[in-house]
């Protein structure tokens, strides 16, 4: 089975949540929702995540599709569609890593990290 970019997969090697970042062949890379280092694994090591494991890890119900937000969020599309754009040729230059990080550090901070109290 292969998996979307941006879909939440379980690891069931250690029962990790993550989200599917891209494939190669029959590995998938992930890392955990909101960044983090990547890893790599075989796609039958992988299912995935049930709606309660996402509203669980403070993910909204439904995984990223292309230029969409799992947490319905207008400046996430903002940013991955900017993301999309840098990178459209495969090349990995210098505006689509700050893009890429962007991305991340947006999702990070709006959605994933728990506000401070007021």
């Amino acid at each position: 089975m292969t998996y979307r970019e941006g879909a939440y997969v379980v690891d069931t090697r250690s029962a990790t949540l993550a989200q599917v970042m891209g494939n190669v062949g029959t590995r998938v890379q992930i890392r955990k929702p909101g960044g983090g280092r990547e890893w790599e694994a075989p796609a039958g090591a992988l299912r995935l995540a049930t709606r309660a494991e996402r509203e669980a890890a403070g993910l909204r119900a439904s995984a990223a599709a292309p230029s969409s937000s799992p947490a319905g969020c207008a400046e996430c599309v903002r940013l991955d569609t900017a993301r999309r754009a840098a990178g459209e040729y495969g090349e990995l230059t210098e505006a689509a890593v700050d893009a890429m990080v962007a991305v991340r550090s947006h999702f990070r901070d709006a959605h994933v990290l728990p506000a401070w109290p007021r």
